[in-house]
């Protein structure tokens, strides 16, 4: 067992790791798992979780945003960033099903911009397969293609 002054000690280390900069629950496992013994680990990811400071749902929304606002990723490469975090598939399969129209739109986008870009220095078939590479769906990449022809 562990005293209270020692869960407090981690728990306002823990903390401070989380409000820096949000993290999913797996990061946060991953960081203190040789430092926390678990069963104190496991209750102060309890416990922030109650308070709101960790939500795997709150980060998947969160860091979709920021990608949409800065990079050109198709869904595929989304749900692979996500799930390199820690995120469980089935928390992203729920929030891409929730927000598909959203996504494929902005996937749409995406695919244009790329090809826009790798139109200076690659010929069609080439962006296609970059794009194919990428795992942009075949009517995005098809619609990316018809405007640089235009």
């Amino acid at each position: 067992m562990y005293t209270i002054e020692e869960f407090d000690n981690y728990k306002t280390k823990i903390l401070k790791y989380v409000i820096y900069k949000k993290r999913t629950e797996q990061e946060i496992r991953n960081k203190f798992t040789k430092i926390v013994e678990e069963n104190m680990l496991d209750d102060i990811i309890e416990e922030l979780k109650e308070n709101g400071y960790i939500s795997d749902e709150n980060y998947i929304e969160r860091a979709v945003n920021e990608f949409i606002a800065l990079k050109n990723l198709s869904i595929k490469e989304l749900k692979y960033k996500l799930l390199a975090k820690g995120i469980k598939s089935d928390l992203i399969d729920s929030y891409i099903s929730n927000n598909i129209e959203k996504l494929e739109e902005y996937e749409k986008k995406s695919a244009e911009n790329i090809a826009i870009k790798r139109s200076v220095n690659m010929d069609e078939n080439e962006i296609k397969q970059y794009l194919l590479k990428k795992g942009y769906e075949q009517e995005n990449i098809s619609s990316a293609i018809e405007l640089i022809e235009e």
